[in-house]
């Protein structure tokens, strides 16, 4: 399958329909999150994801900003305050029922989480082998995907091999191949060069193009400054947004 092919793909897969047009996303409200008895790390929060948006994520280091991706992401339930994520309230939500949202929502984690005994493409295909998929439905897009992200060559090697920031690559593409609706990405030009970092950002912006709602928490300005979107800056567990 070729590159114009698979973006069809994640086309189809990504467009939402009429709701989310209207219903963000993720919506926070009053959101307030603290560990034990200690101080609040993150106060007050109210904001919304919308459908196809597209954010930065940024602030000082312990601003908060991998906690808050955790709570985007469904793996932390706030102190106090309402989450809504794809129209349900997320207090409400059965345990069980968690993994299904989570399939709607992919994340790249700053310390890979990829499985030393897998290849690099057993790892970006791991998501759709878990759900039952065969191999034979994916695996041009896996191999697609990573040639993309420039691991073309590194699909047999495993992870203690790699560099960072071929690490780096291999969980991006783990987190793009299963068509999310909404992309968090913790500092995921980290430990590429600039070219590659550019070459990265293009691809989420064609996600986004595409239907994807995307959010990149990063320290890197001149990344930031490449393009004109939403700024959502934490500091002291406060968020400003700047449109």
């Amino acid at each position: 399958m070729g590159l114009d092919s698979m973006r069809f793909a994640i086309r189809q897969q990504a467009e939402p329909g009429a709701e989310n047009q209207v219903t963000p996303l993720i919506h926070f409200e009053n959101v307030g999150l603290r560990y034990g008895m200690g101080p609040e790390i993150l106060r007050d929060l109210t904001f919304d994801i919308p459908g196809r948006s597209f954010q930065f994520l940024t602030g000082p280091s312990g601003a908060g900003k991998t906690t808050l991706l955790r709570l985007l992401f469904l793996s932390l339930q706030p102190t106090r305050g309402l989450i809504r994520s794809f129209d349900r309230d997320i207090s409400t939500i059965p345990r069980e029922e968690l993994p299904m949202l989570r399939r709607r929502i992919g994340i790249v984690f700053q310390d890979f989480r990829l499985l030393d005994h897998l290849t690099t493409y057993e790892n970006v295909a791991l998501p759709l082998r878990v759900r039952g998929k065969e191999e034979s439905s994916y695996r041009a897009d896996v191999l697609e995907l990573l040639k993309w992200v420039g691991l073309g060559e590194r699909i047999n090697v495993l992870p203690p091999v790699l560099s960072g920031g071929e690490k780096q690559r291999a969980a991006i593409a783990r987190a793009l191949i299963d068509r999310p609706e909404l992309l968090l990405a913790d500092e995921p030009t980290g430990n590429v060069d600039p070219p590659m970092a550019r070459r990265l950002l293009s691809l989420f912006l064609e996600l986004n193009r595409l239907g994807t709602a995307v959010v990149i928490a990063t320290h890197d300005l001149s990344l930031m400054d490449q393009i004109d979107a939403r700024r959502m800056i934490l500091s002291q567990g406060r968020l400003d947004i700047y449109d």
